[in-house]
This record gives C-alpha cells, structure tokens and sequence, in this order.
C-alpha cells in the first residue's frame, strides 16, 4: 500500500482545522524522524533502522496491528506502598504520580462520598498545538469537559500562551483535561518505541525479558507498568525481523474497564456507568465513570471486591490503556543486532581505556 497521507489527530479528534491538521501531522512526523535517528551523543542507540515513518515509507500488506495494553494505576506508587489504603491515597493526591499515561480526577459530593470520576489519556502536545490555532475551541472544550465556569484568563497566560497546567488541569478534584505528569507525553511514547525496535545481542546472547530490554536501551522507566511492556511487545516484533511503527492515529487509547467483582447497590451492570466522552469507539481518549443521579446511589456505594469505592484509585486499579504497533515485511529486515547497551559516547571511550586487555566481549557491552 502507499505511504500514509498524512497523521491524523489522536482519537481522530475534530477539533482542529485543515491548518491546525497539518501542523500536528508535522509534529508526529518530525517526531518520529528524530526518533528513527536516536541519540547519536549515545552508543549503540541509533539509528533504529527498523523504525519507520509510514508517511515516508510504506506499510507493506503483511502488517499486523499488536495492541500493547497495560493497568492504568502506577506501579511505583503500588510498590512502594504498605497497604492498598496508602496506595490508593497516594495515586489519589497528586497526578505527579499518575504516570501509566492515564491520569484522573474526583468529584465527591457534601459528605464526602464519591460522584464521578473523569479519566483521561490524551496526550499534552495535541492541546498545546490546538491551543496555538483555535484558542476557542479549548476554552469550549474546557467548558465542556471540565467546568462551565472556565475562563480564558485561566488557560491562557498574559501573551496568550496555553497554560498547560492551569487551575482546572493540575490536581485531582478540579479536573482533568489531558496528561499533564511529565513522561506522560506523546513524543516519550513515539521515542520509546523507536527506541525498543533495537534487537540486541549482548554476549552471544539475544535480549528478550523486558527488564533486561529496557535496562539495555535506557528507554523509560522500569519501575512502570507500560514502558518495559511496550519495550518488551515491540522488541519482540523487531526480533521478527520486522519494520515497525505506530498505528495512525498515533496515541495513547483506552483499553478497556474490567468489572469483574464489583457490585452496586441495585444490581445494576457496573460498566454502565462507564462511558467515552472523547476520541472514536476504538480510540476513546476520556472516559468518566458516574452514576446517573435517578439511580439512588452515587459511585462511593458501589463496592469492588467487597470494599465501598473510597478512591478514584480504587478504579484505576481496573482500567487498561493501549498503544498499537505495526509490524510489516516481517522475516525480511536486514538489520543486524546491536552488540552492546546504550551508554553515553564519552564515559564508554574511557571504560574501554580502562578495560585494557580485557576482552572482546567484555569491550563490546559499552560500545
């Protein structure tokens, strides 16, 4: 098939115009160029031949589309804690520490109890680039999605710059309109790709646990459910000998809600109250989870394995997100494994300066 025209918006959004279109085509295009070059001040991390850009190159009819899915609540919030109470207070208190590329926000009623819950998925650069060519539309937006008492003065600074995090996308009970933690972008989520498209064979010995990947490649972060899992699922491609890119639009979806052990009061189906309120049926980037008022109970009375939902948390715990790569002319690529790990240009000259006569193989697992 012919290259791809051009990217389309995440979630197919409609929101911007012919221009603003163009413009975020360039940026995921440019993107993913300086993604496929990688790190050249870095060993053994560029290029990644088999990464390609489906604007400039094209996807063969072999593809296969892979959805990546992992829990949306943050792993290294979960380990570091002693109990799921203070985890769940932690995730709860700060989308800093929201970074599955999922972050929410809660509303409670008088008492305290929960009402609604608004997650979402998209990625901050589509709101800054919309920002530049339609400020309207993102204060309707906003007004929509977030409060209808939002004011300009609030997403835009005194020379008419986007606030990215304003008062209404910042913490986690005035609302949540993108991803605002700071690796929960688009542009880490097309380097981390590229970045894991690398097969290596380190001491004769070609790299397939995750952990192992991505501590090799330094892409991410390991402590995370996603990144060593999308490292790991296009690795695996890669080791296919396969190209690979991501699936247009390029994004970050929801997967899905599982509802299994949950009960509400009146025996109603859960997922229900589930609902996509942004992006396409099969690229939703935000979901509110909200009972409707004439039901009689509000989300704090329904019960997850037994316990009253307390946490936005407590949900989080059963949402899965998603990227989706594609693998194409696969068996054909000619690449050849990288023999070593990445490390910074300079510090490597002088550990192998160091190593002296040590070995050959010793060498290669700096350069």
């Amino acid at each position: 098939m012919p290259p791809l025209r051009a990217f389309d918006p995440p979630g197919n959004l409609t929101d911007l115009d012919d221009g603003g279109r163009q413009a975020w085509h360039d940026f995921i295009s440019d993107a993913t160029e300086r993604a496929i070059r990688g790190n050249t001040d870095r060993t053994n991390d560029s290029p990644r031949a088999q990464y390609y850009n489906p604007t400039k190159t094209e996807t063969a009819d072999d593809a296969v589309h892979q959805d990546v899915t992992w829990t949306a609540f943050p792993r290294q919030v979960k380990v570091r804690a002693t109990s799921d109470r203070q985890r769940w207070t932690a995730a709860d208190r700060s989308r800093d520490v929201q970074d599955e590329y999922c972050e929410w926000s809660v509303v409670r009623d008088g008492t305290g109890r929960i009402t609604r819950v608004t997650f979402t998925c998209e990625g901050p650069e589509y709101w800054e680039l919309l920002a530049r060519t339609d400020p309207a539309t993102v204060l309707a937006r906003y007004r929509e999605h977030v409060d209808d008492r939002v004011r300009e003065a609030d997403l835009f600074d005194g020379s008419g710059a986007y606030i990215r995090r304003n008062r209404w996308n910042t913490d986690t009970v005035n609302g949540a309109m993108h991803l605002v933690q700071a690796s929960n972008t688009l542009g880490a989520e097309i380097e981390l790709c590229a970045a894991a498209s690398i097969v290596r064979r380190v001491d004769g010995k070609v790299l397939t646990d995750e952990q192992e990947l991505i501590a090799c490649g330094e892409y991410g972060a390991p402590q995370r459910n996603s990144d060593p899992h999308i490292g790991g699922v296009v690795n695996s491609v890669a080791r296919l000998k396969a190209d690979l890119t991501l699936a247009n639009p390029v994004g970050l979806y929801f997967d899905d809600l599982s509802v299994a052990g949950w009960a509400t009061p009146d025996g109603t189906d859960p997922k229900t109250f589930w609902t996509y309120v942004r992006g396409d049926a099969d690229h939703p980037v935000r979901a509110v989870f909200e009972v409707p008022p004439d039901a009689g109970y509000a989300v704090g009375d329904i019960r997850i394995l037994g316990r009253p939902v307390l946490f936005g948390a407590q949900i989080a715990d059963f949402i899965s997100i998603k990227a989706t790569a594609v693998g194409c002319r696969i068996g054909q690529s000619t690449v050849e494994p990288f023999t070593g790990c990445v490390a910074e240009v300079e510090n490597a000259q002088q550990a192998v300066r160091g190593l002296g006569g040590q070995s050959s193989i010793a060498v290669s697992r700096l350069l």
